[in-house]
């Protein structure tokens, strides 16, 4: 296992670290491809600022944009998602001993 992690990983964080993004790519996930006037329910901020977060996503790599007709249809890259969900897997063994080590320290009469 490397050592640094992919530096498109640490790109994609940032990108997630905002709630509006993470909230635009929440609701890709949950309602599947979809134009960026369907997302602008997901904040209150405007259609261009919309439009900036979804930039910021495409060039993370977590979402991807077609065009239909005069239409811009984002989806969620599939791919992406599964290696946020790979490097988060491989340190769960990690938290987890973490939660445990900070479980004694609360309570130490619990084994």
């Amino acid at each position: 296992m490397s050592s640094r992690p992919d530096p498109s990983l640490a790109t994609q964080f940032a990108a997630l670290g905002d709630p509006t993004r993470l909230a635009i790519v929440d609701r890709l996930i949950a309602d599947g491809p979809l134009p960026a006037g369907a997302l602008q329910d997901v904040a209150d901020i405007s259609a261009p600022a919309i439009s900036r977060h979804l930039k910021v996503l495409r060039q993370a790599g977590l979402v991807q944009q077609r065009v239909d007709a005069q239409r811009r249809i984002y989806a969620v890259d599939p791919e992406a998602i599964r290696a946020i969900g790979t490097w988060t897997i491989t340190r769960k063994e990690f938290w987890q001993g973490s939660l445990d080590r900070l479980a004694v320290l609360l309570d130490p009469d619990k084994d």
